[in-house]
């Protein structure tokens, strides 16, 4: 098992050297978008209490030591601005692991907190499992979680956001309900925290139309909210998912009102799937790029034919023409079937990969 380790992710320089620039933008994603969360917890209540500073709805898996082996269970529903107890008390002091994703109802892709330590998971519903050595012998998948060193019998730690919504009439519940007002098509707002005029009336019009009282609480519309927008998601859009027994790096292409336009990064991890676009696709072409990072050197797609421009950093480029010219990096991408009535979802196997190559 992976020795305790903080959230903050680091990579050996040896490695890191032999990667390409791709590569390598995949570890400086893990560091950006790692969201902030102790390494250690405090003191707290009889067991151990997970609390969500975001303004996502998030969904934890816990591993607690067992002998020699971990028990992981999932999954705790937390909304924001609410604390859950995801291992009951009391606790044995010693080392304890913990994964966090947002819910599936957010749109542009789910967001993780996530550690070193590799551990199984079913992505799919509720579980307990003895950590088998292998994941896919159990039909399990493999998600890195933190380790957290525990020495009191209760403790209480905070998944956060870089925006701590700790301000005057600030809250992560206003913020969460900004964000699946937006998630649900319902309003759009800055995600900000602090819920204004035009929000509330969004919100009673909404309750309204529901015939739901004007006193539903927060977490009761939070929890409507969410359905909604895990309804919606479904419907229209495109999906990437990585079929891949390894993390990839997507990015996509396709025609807008003011021109062709690239945007990426997505960073998929096997197994996983990320929303692209949220809105409903028009009929028109779309195009995916995807590489593979591994200990030869980088694997790229395949039947790759039509040139967009990309960057090193997350980009939204207008226009495929004379990248190079304006600093961008011109890479092939790969057409896709057409949408579906407005969806569409693109599947990358192991087998449209070509062979590594160094950069």
């Amino acid at each position: 098992m992976a020795p305790v380790r903080s959230f903050t992710t680091t990579s050996h320089a040896a490695s890191w050297l032999r990667l390409g620039w791709i590569a390598r933008l995949i570890c400086l994603l893990s560091l950006a978008g790692a969201l902030i969360v102790p390494s250690s917890a405090q003191g707290g209540p009889n067991g151990w209490q997970l609390c969500n500073s975001t303004s996502y709805v998030v969904e934890a898996s816990t591993g607690r030591p067992d002998g020699d082996d971990v028990i992981v269970e999932g999954w705790t529903r937390i909304r924001p601005g609410q604390c859950e107890i995801a291992l009951a008390g009391p606790l044995k002091p010693g080392v304890y692991f913990v994964f966090a994703r947002s819910s599936k109802a957010h749109r542009g892709g789910q967001r993780d907190w996530s550690g070193q330590t590799p551990l199984c998971v079913d992505t799919n519903g509720s579980f307990a499992v003895e950590n088998p050595s292998s994941c896919q012998s159990m039909g399990l998948e493999a998600r890195n979680f933190s380790a957290v060193r525990l020495e009191a019998r209760g403790a209480s730690m905070s998944f956060k956001e870089t925006d701590l919504y700790d301000k005057a009439n600030q809250s992560p519940q206003n913020a969460g309900i900004q964000r699946l007002l937006n998630d649900a098509g319902i309003f759009q707002d800055v995600v900000d925290g602090y819920l204004g005029r035009e929000s509330r009336a969004a919100i009673n019009a909404f309750l309204a139309e529901r015939k739901l009282p004007l006193t539903t609480t927060q977490a009761e519309l939070i929890d409507v909210l969410e359905d909604v927008a895990n309804r919606r998601a479904r419907q229209v859009g495109m999906e990437l998912c990585n079929r891949t027994g390894a993390r990839i790096l997507a990015a996509i292409a396709r025609s807008r009102p003011d021109g062709l336009e690239s945007r990426g990064w997505w960073m998929i991890d096997a197994n996983m799937c990320v929303r692209a676009v949220d809105e409903s696709l028009i009929t028109a072409p779309h195009y995916v790029f995807a590489e593979m990072a591994t200990d030869a050197g980088v694997r790229r797609l395949k039947n790759a034919a039509t040139i967009f421009c990309t960057s090193r950093a997350q980009f939204a480029i207008v226009g495929n023409q004379n990248c190079d010219g304006r600093r961008y990096r011109p890479e092939k991408f790969v057409e896709t079937s057409p949408p579906d009535e407005g969806k569409l979802v693109y599947e990358f196997f192991d087998s449209a990969f070509g062979p590594a190559q160094l950069d």
